[in-house]
């Protein structure tokens, strides 16, 4: 059944506080292969003028992953996720992440449209502080393969 466009628009509640670890910067960095000692050592951040560990420009995925189960998982929109594929993913940083940050994600679900026969999703996270600073914005496009 095709996903109705009249929810595009649909925002959903912030998520609970992550907690932004020095650990799973480091770990993230490494599952990349990113060198950067920026993502590794307080000193080399220190020396770019950031407070502590920033982590990879990617990072928010790792909350925003998460953050996006709450539209996946919507009973009103009906999704299969058997039959979903990631389509695209682009991020827009206000400041990196850093280590010591307590983020939430608001997902909305920016488009849906039709093509060929699948349905794709465009959704927009927001990832702020608790105490709500912008820091990025990741969006994502999932296609939902049809039937046919």
């Amino acid at each position: 059944m095709p996903i109705d466009p009249s929810f595009a628009g649909r925002t959903y509640p912030p998520t609970e506080p992550y907690e932004v670890g020095v650990e799973k910067i480091r770990e993230f960095a490494a599952a990349l292969g990113d060198d950067n000692p920026a993502y590794r050592d307080r000193a080399a951040a220190a020396a770019l003028g950031h407070p502590d560990v920033i982590a990879p420009p990617t990072f928010p995925f790792v909350l925003t992953f998460q953050a996006s189960r709450r539209l996946i998982d919507d009973p009103d929109l009906g999704i299969d996720y058997s039959r979903v594929v990631h389509g695209e993913q682009k991020f827009a940083h206000t400041r990196p992440v850093r280590a010591g940050d307590a983020l939430t994600v608001t997902v909305t679900l920016e488009t849906v449209r039709s093509a060929g026969g699948h349905d794709m999703i465009t959704s927009r996270s927001d990832v702020a502080t608790v105490e709500g600073e912008h820091v990025a914005t990741a969006w994502s496009t999932l296609v939902v393969r049809g039937e046919g």
